[in-house]
């Protein structure tokens, strides 16, 4: 039986539970995605997530979800438990270090789409530091309607309020870092990296090939639903889906694979360069490419990125 959320917090805690939004880091309600959560095992949890059958974001057509719809239930899962499990203050920030997502095709296409999923969050190791730092790592995987929907692995750390302000500097103060947002440039044509709408798009032209201007438009309420002292991941991994698309050419693919490490913080007020190049096929033979982001002289994020064409029958995914 699947606890309640509001009885799983207090059982989880000895502190009163808090809303929702504050332990998945939402403001709007209707982007909170997790439902419940429950003991698996000693080592594992069970989080129940609902996935709307239509998003003003993660829906790219009618027939087709982004599988990074899976990417921000794992990030909203993690930091549930984060809290109520593993007993990380709410005060700590958290922040993703390395990521790799699979994920099976058909549960983001047309209507074999499931409404409810549930991830099994096994972590693997919890290594608290001297200073109050807790670095994690996780396994997950998801299912919907009883198959197999994607895996991931994720190694991310969480810093006290005192620690990490020292280690942000000028940039710690969220609401004034948001403010000094360099405001966006103009996006490229939305049709181009597989979206729908140009608020949606996040890669800007330079007039160079396979090279663009990351856009960090702070007014998208999901992108950013709230305050940042930096430019979140969920937009770098956006970054890379769009580039890998516009890499495409007018093929519509599907990107459902990524192997990202973050490297430094992006800040909000200075500019950041995406590049795209070929890699070799991933293990499935499925075409890959990597996606830098790079700010000044330095290498922020790397990413591989597995896609599919959106008209061809999907391989088997490898879990």
């Amino acid at each position: 039986m699947v606890t309640s959320t509001t009885d799983a917090l207090s059982a989880a805690t000895s502190r009163p539970p808090h809303p929702l939004h504050d332990y998945v880091r939402k403001v709007e309600s209707s982007e909170i995605l997790v439902q419940d959560w429950r003991q698996d095992s000693a080592e594992s949890q069970i989080v129940t997530l609902r996935w709307p059958r239509a998003h003003a974001f993660y829906t790219l057509r009618e027939d087709v979800t982004s599988p990074l719809l899976f990417t921000e239930s794992v990030r909203q899962a993690l930091a549930l438990l984060s809290n109520t499990v593993h007993h990380i203050p709410l005060d700590h920030r958290l922040g993703w270090e390395y990521a790799r997502f699979s994920v099976a095709p058909d549960a983001f296409r047309g209507d074999a789409r499931p409404a409810l999923v549930d991830l099994r969050v096994t972590h693997t190791a919890v290594s608290r530091r001297r200073l109050g730092s807790v670095q994690v790592t996780a396994m997950i995987e998801a299912t919907g309607d009883g198959a197999y929907a994607g895996s991931a692995e994720i190694r991310y750390i969480t810093h006290p309020p005192a620690f990490y302000n020292r280690l942000r500097g000028r940039y710690a103060d969220a609401g004034e870092s948001f403010a000094k947002a360099a405001p966006p440039p103009p996006p490229v044509d939305a049709a181009l990296v597989g979206r729908g709408c140009p608020r949606d798009v996040v890669l800007a032209s330079t007039g160079t090939p396979h090279r663009w201007q990351l856009r960090t438009d702070t007014t998208h309420e999901v992108l950013f639903d709230h305050s940042h002292d930096h430019v979140p991941g969920m937009v770098l991994l956006e970054a890379a889906a769009q580039a890998a698309q516009a890499e495409a050419g007018p093929r519509p693919v599907l990107a459902v694979g990524y192997e990202t490490t973050f490297s430094r913080y992006v800040e909000l007020d200075q500019a950041c360069w995406i590049t795209a190049e070929p890699a070799a096929p991933d293990l499935l033979g499925r075409s890959r490419l990597k996606v830098d982001a790079v700010q000044g002289d330095h290498l922020v994020s790397s990413t591989l990125v597995s896609v599919e064409p959106l008209d061809a029958a999907p391989a088997d995914p490898v879990h």
